[in-house]
């Protein structure tokens, strides 16, 4: 059923389709740290070089190669794979290629909806799928063309609710209660949602910003609010204020050149050192009246990359920093920032930089740390660990088109960069990428995922494009390790067509594919030598109201047997707890379950794990103090959980 849905805005189309299966319509750690007021290799006088050299390319020129005395040229390492590895050789198709998968288990693939693609070729990117976001039972799937909403209270037969169609590329999601925000990038954007795209150079009808929908009635969606963007949205990401609850914030990520100033008044593309007021070497704020949807507007547009002298271009200039560097773009845009409201911080992946910035006062972020690496040509997006003690931040080589995981590729180009951090300083780590090589009809590179919220370990489910899903564990950050997998062949092995996954990220006890030629697939953990049935158990007993990739949860453990068993097969698994302790703890959690056992006897095991904790520390025995510190809170919050809900 077709649906004309107007608002005083706009209109635009609907689709609607409830219950329906288908809709019609290591480098040094010098490179790592933060060197306040210098330059990302240490040097005060290279920033402003590079930055004069380098400006020439927001122009489309040629980047600058700049020399570097006394440097050794760089030497990446060469990507290293098992060659009995059966996503090797994959048979090619667009809907019948060939899978390999391994740790988990498919439960459902569905095509893009109807009026969602191109049937004639993969390769249509006006319809590509973008990114995920989730609220409740529901999964909103972003497209160059619009949005879905899935019903997914059954993961394994998620069933389309409602198309929207609305233009303007990217299309990147965020929801927020009964909100849905989406990014809008390209010059085909229209206010009303038009599927005729603007064909004037300077238009009043085009959009290049944010859209915000209100999703209250899914057979209704009204847009209620447009805002403007100089360099439209690319990305953006939502922000909470816990100190402001009638309030929330969007940081617009716009990476496009500047529309005309006579489109929107104050938009330019000159340098800084031509117009102070440039439009890039910024983001923007928008403030979202929670009552009040529409009256959402810009309040801020920080220069988050200013130095210490107020030079708003002061972070690195672009170019190859050292022979046999990566040419890396000047750092003037972010493409990505995941806000963590939990510990008031968010990591920014800012073309030229990763940095950090301090969004106590969501209003006003400001930067208060940055890295760089050599490595790296394009900063592309980051994810903290659960406790935020580590970031891992992606390289997106090659803009995402292009085939980046080749045998011939360095293993620390279009990588993942693991960096630990403390305070406001970040120094790396180590490296992850796939471990198995792509053909040169995949694009394949680091791109979107989210932590898998297994209880004592960082692990990441990622896309990787045409690489497929990728499960790494970066527990020890600089030993990275893949757990699991799932790949296809290319959509063709004559011709590179952009495709495979943009997103996959972890939610409610499943993982979630956005693939942007194909569709959607949806997978589950399976037992395997990494990962224990108990480990799943627990990750699968973490639920969320509500997930956006790009404001990260804090992820809390609920104290159950599943999460004391995690702890004691992670313990066993490494060695590290005498085998009578774990035999006694595996046996009072078993009969505990079994009835047979009292919240005392849950409290005297919390109590002895805790000795065994204060026994390791003190260098009595060997073991994991750390996971046996956590198995005993877990007991005793049993414990305790108990005596609170005795029913």
């Amino acid at each position: 059923m077709n649906t004309q849905v107007k608002t005083e805005m706009q209109s635009f189309e609907t689709v609607v389709g409830i219950g329906e299966a288908r809709c019609a319509a290591p480098v040094s750690g010098r490179v790592g740290r933060r060197a306040s007021g210098r330059g990302p290799l240490g040097s005060r006088a290279l920033v402003p070089a590079l930055a004069v050299a380098a400006w020439g390319m927001l122009a489309g020129d040629a980047a600058p190669v700049v020399a570097q005395e006394a440097m050794d040229e760089m030497a990446p390492p060469r990507l290293e794979w098992d060659p009995n590895d059966p996503r090797i050789g994959l048979a090619a198709g667009w809907r019948d290629a060939g899978e390999a998968i391994s740790g988990m288990e498919k439960l459902a693939s569905l095509t893009r909806a109807e009026g969602f693609f191109n049937p004639e070729t993969p390769g249509d990117g006006r319809f590509s799928n973008t990114d995920l976001a989730f609220h409740g039972d529901l999964m909103y799937q972003g497209n160059y063309h619009g949005f879905q909403v899935y019903d997914i209270s059954s993961p394994a037969d998620p069933q389309l609710i409602v198309s929207v169609v609305c233009p303007g590329g990217q299309g990147d999601v965020s929801v927020y209660g009964d909100l849905v925000v989406m990014s809008a990038q390209e010059t085909r954007g229209r206010l009303d949602c038009g599927v005729g795209g603007v064909e004037e150079a300077v238009s009043e009808e085009r959009l290049r910003g944010i859209r915000i929908f209100d999703m209250s009635d899914l057979t209704s969606p009204r847009q209620v609010a447009a805002v403007q963007a100089c360099r439209g949205s690319h990305t953006h990401t939502i922000v909470e204020d816990p100190n402001d609850p009638e309030n929330l914030y969007v940081y617009i990520q716009g990476t496009n050149s500047p529309r005309p100033g006579e489109e929107l008044p104050g938009c330019s593309s000159a340098s800084p050192d031509e117009d102070p007021n440039t439009s890039y070497f910024r983001i923007e704020v928008v403030r979202v009246p929670l009552a009040n949807p529409a009256a959402a507007e810009i309040v801020n547009m920080p220069r988050i990359f200013a130095d210490e002298e107020g030079n708003i271009a002061g972070l690195y200039g672009g170019g190859v920093s050292q022979p046999g560097a990566q040419n890396t773009r000047t750092t003037n845009q972010c493409h990505d920032i995941t806000a963590y409201p939990a510990i008031g911080m968010a990591a920014g992946a800012c073309s030229g930089n990763g940095i950090l910035l301090d969004i106590s006062d969501p209003a006003n972020p400001v930067r208060v740390g940055e890295v760089f690496d050599p490595n790296f040509a394009y900063w592309h997006s980051a994810t903290f660990s659960n406790d935020g003690s580590t970031v891992v931040f992606t390289d997106e080589w090659g803009g995402g088109s292009a085939p980046r995981c080749r045998g011939t590729d360095p293993a620390t180009w279009g990588a993942n960069a693991i960096f630990r951090r403390s305070g406001n300083e970040m120094e790396l780590a180590g490296y992850y990428k796939i471990p198995v090589p792509s053909s040169d009809t995949e694009n394949c590179v680091a791109h979107n995922g989210s932590l898998i919220p297994v209880p004592g370990r960082d692990i990441k489910v990622q896309a990787w494009y045409q690489g497929g899903i990728s499960l790494m564990d970066f527990t020890d950050p600089e030993n990275a390790f893949e757990i699991g997998y799932f790949d296809r062949g290319p959509l063709s092995d004559e011709q590179l067509y952009t495709g495979g996954y943009w997103s996959t990220y972890w939610y409610n006890g499943r993982v979630y594919g956005a693939e942007i030629s194909r569709g959607i697939d949806v997978f589950k953990l399976v037992p395997s030598e990494h990962l224990s049935e108990a480990e799943i158990a627990a990750a699968e007993s973490v639920m969320l109201e509500e997930f956006n990739a790009q404001m990260q949860p804090r992820m809390e453990m609920p104290a159950n047997a599943h999460v004391a068993r995690a702890y004691l097969d992670q313990m066993v698994r490494h060695k590290r707890i005498l085998n009578e302790t774990a035999h006694e703890m595996y046996t009072l959690l078993d009969d505990f379950e079994a009835g047979s056992k009292t919240v005392d006897d849950l409290r005297s095991a919390a109590a002895n794990a805790q000795r065994m904790h204060d026994r390791i520390m003190d260098g009595e025995i060997g073991g994991d103090a750390h996971r046996m510190m956590l198995l005993a809170r877990t007991l005793e919050g049993m414990a305790t959980e108990i005596e609170m809900n005795p029913w």
